[in-house]
């Protein structure tokens, strides 16, 4: 249990910021699944793109409880206040900044993870923010922007002297991008040397390993990203064992059969046709790889482009899996 701002988090998981993931379907989803925070994708600050369809998408927040969180990116500070002004403006009640990205396209406009490289222009951001709007700001980066230079620790010293709420941190620098061991002795320190809540991020992919991160670093929670692709029932498992000390049961194939059908649905409603057809096929995707013959279903299945035989799919699949299954029981 921890707080950001005013609101206190209960659970120490939360779902990290994935552009083209964390999308109102997915968020409700791994909320109802145990989540105790979760993060929208990233919004630019750029104000040329608040007005498109992805842009608005992005910032729909349907019933979702409170706090909602929105995570912002870009490189000037009065862009980015302004963009954190809008977002509350639609109903964000926590701004989340990106300084953690390594994606090239963000990082060529000095925006994410390469802000790591200019300090003073990470003061200037997050003063910026934290002055221009009443609600929590939050922040995430990496260890550094590359092995020789991990200054994690004085960024979290920035951002906390600057009012941030809350530190995200993932593991690797910017220059390892996803690649290679995730290093905790850096977050740990981070940890050791703020006051304000660190959340540990990079490869928790498993109740244990979150509670042996937790022990580790000292942080206030789990930040989990890929690892909840195809499986939101992560948060769930880590709250469980993190409570109790022992792993719950994974959820049967009846309730993956519910879960992704409601999920099915609820990107065909929230996106409508054809986005949500093209949108959805990933996340079953990452739902069946592990599934006896769900890489074969899933090139038929990425071949309809009608929501309804999408859906038709789907049922026919899972309820022959269900009986199969049965059958060899």
């Amino acid at each position: 249990m921890y707080n950001i701002g005013p609101y206190n988090i209960v659970n120490q998981t939360v779902l990290a910021p994935m552009a083209g993931v964390t999308d109102l379907p997915f968020r409700q989803l791994c909320r109802e699944l145990g989540a105790g925070l979760v993060v929208s994708e990233m919004v630019a600050a750029d104000p040329t793109t608040w007005q498109t369809r992805k842009s608005s998408l992005r910032t729909q927040f349907g019933d979702e409880p409170a706090p909602r969180s929105v995570q912002i990116a870009g490189y000037d500070p009065n862009m980015m206040a302004a963009a954190a002004q809008y977002n509350v403006a639609l109903g964000a009640e926590i701004i989340d900044i990106n300084m953690g990205c390594p994606a090239k396209k963000v990082c060529r406009r000095a925006a994410g993870s390469a802000l790591l490289r200019d300090t003073p222009l990470v003061q200037d951001i997050l003063t910026a923010v934290v002055n221009a709007v009443a609600v929590p700001v939050t922040l995430k980066i990496r260890t550094g922007w590359d092995t020789n230079h991990r200054n994690a620790v004085k960024v979290a010293k920035i951002a906390e002297d600057a009012g941030v709420a809350a530190l995200a941190i993932h593991g690797r620098t910017r220059a390892c991008r996803f690649v290679g061991e995730i290093e905790y002795d850096t977050i740990a320190e981070v940890c050791a040397k703020v006051q304000i809540p660190v959340l540990a991020n990079g490869d928790v992919n498993s109740p244990e390993k979150a509670s042996r991160v937790l022990q580790h670093t000292g942080a206030a929670a789990i930040m989990v990203g890929r690892a909840a692709q195809g499986n939101p029932w992560i948060f769930r498992q880590i709250n469980h064992y993190l409570t109790h000390g022992k792993k719950m049961a994974a959820p049967s194939l009846t309730e993956k059969a519910q879960v992704m059908t409601r999920h099915l649905d609820a990107v065909h409603q929230f996106y409508g046709e054809p986005s949500g057809v093209r949108i959805v096929r990933k996340h079953m995707g990452w739902y069946l790889n592990a599934e006896p013959e769900g890489r074969l279903f899933m090139q038929r299945f990425n071949k309809i482009d009608c929501a309804r035989q999408q859906k038709i799919a789907l049922s026919l699949f899972l309820n022959n899996t269900q009986t199969l299954r049965e059958y060899a029981a």
